[in-house]
């Protein structure tokens, strides 16, 4: 009997320390993120678009080359377009071989495939190459350029206006690091298959080996990309994004005094994410969430949903406290139509709103017959 007492007062030890420690963790309250010296910051939930630090992230700032970020996710536009493709040659202008900055050493007349310069423009971070991609797309880069900022609007970068490809000093160049982040998750959202070109460590052209300047693609096996930039007057300056399990950050440093500040700026934002913050999808788009009661309808029942994902990031430890409710219409009537809102998801942390999401019809329900519409008017009535 004793024996058994024992273990039964050992196990019960047990358990009351573990959920101890399980209260006091979920009850530890968030850290502030660290602080970092650059002129603007800004660590972003890729999936959720949730917001973990930032500091002057509206500041209009002068990009570097982040700018090519944008030139890029343009060239890849064009690319899913149809209108140009990876294996057709580039004549080399004497504008694009004279390009001053960081370059990858083409040669003017010379015919180069796109992908050779894309490469040379992601990992060498080059100049020359930039405008031989703008040039090729658009005949100038100043056409280039218009396009860039048409796809800067369309994506909400409202504080942005490019002036080149290649982030070269302008006073009328400038971007933001929040709308740099809208254009950096845009590019992997929209292009996981040339994404991975971020990654690469280097890349040799013309028989000159260049090495990608991006230092935590060295120092942290999450980091898959992006980009690094610098000027006199826009300092040290990086774009990087990680995943660790199923959870990608995105952080964005600018005016920071160093190489090594920018890459330690960096590195403290993503494992700040990281270490305190946890995303879950909650729902995905198209799933049936509802099925709701649809009058004079063809059918009676109509399948709503989500249009998108619906993703959140929060503290770790906090999901159980998490609640959902849905509000549908009252009265739904045929006919309705696919993608029509018809209520909404909203969830709660502890409850506080931290997030809403339309619900729709995920189908198209017309009118039914007579005989339907009838009995449903009667029903109606006699509710």
């Amino acid at each position: 009997m004793h024996h058994l007492s024992s273990h039964f007062f050992k196990f019960n030890l047990i358990w009351l320390c573990a959920l101890l420690s399980f209260s006091l963790q979920a009850a530890t309250p968030l850290p502030a993120p660290p602080e970092v010296a650059a002129t603007g910051y800004l660590l972003v939930d890729f999936h959720s678009g949730k917001v973990l630090a930032e500091k002057g992230a509206g500041n209009r700032l002068e990009p570097a080359s982040l700018t090519k970020i944008m030139t890029a996710y343009t060239v890849f536009r064009e690319l899913k377009q149809g209108n140009i493709n990876l294996e057709e040659s580039v004549l080399i202008s004497e504008k694009a071989w004279r390009t001053p900055g960081s370059r990858m050493f083409i040669e003017v007349g010379k015919k180069i495939k796109v992908i050779d310069l894309i490469k040379g423009m992601i990992i060498q971070s080059g100049n020359d190459a930039c405008v031989a991609l703008a040039e090729h797309i658009a005949g100038s880069e100043g056409t280039f350029a218009e396009l860039m900022n048409s796809h800067a609007r369309r994506l909400g970068m409202s504080d942005t206006h490019f002036t080149n490809s290649t982030g070269l000093p302008d006073d009328d160049h400038y971007t933001t690091p929040a709308d740099i982040a809208k254009v950096a998750a845009a590019t992997i959202g929209e292009f996981p298959e040339y994404y991975p070109w971020y990654s690469d460590k280097s890349y040799v052209f013309n028989g000159i080996e260049q090495h990608n300047r991006n230092k935590l693609l060295w120092r942290d096996e999450s980091v898959d990309g992006m980009k690094t930039g610098h000027t006199e007057a826009a300092g040290y300056c990086l774009v990087a994004s990680a995943q660790r399990e199923s959870m990608r950050l995105i952080s964005v440093v600018m005016g920071t005094k160093s190489e090594a500040s920018r890459a330690q700026s960096s590195q403290s934002l993503l494992n700040y994410g990281f270490r305190f913050y946890e995303t879950h999808q909650l729902y995905s788009a198209g799933e049936v969430l509802n099925r709701a009661r649809i009058w004079k309808g063809e059918r009676e029942k109509l399948p709503l949903g989500l249009t998108e994902d619906l993703n959140i990031t929060i503290p770790r430890h906090q999901y159980q406290n998490l609640d959902a409710r849905m509000e549908i219409e009252p009265r739904i009537m045929a006919p309705v139509k696919q993608g029509e809102v018809l209520g909404h998801v909203s969830v709660t942390l502890n409850g506080e709103s931290i997030t809403e999401a339309s619900l729709v019809a995920l189908k198209s329900i017309a009118n039914g017959n007579i005989w339907q519409q009838v009995k449903d008017s009667a029903l109606l009535w006699l509710e």
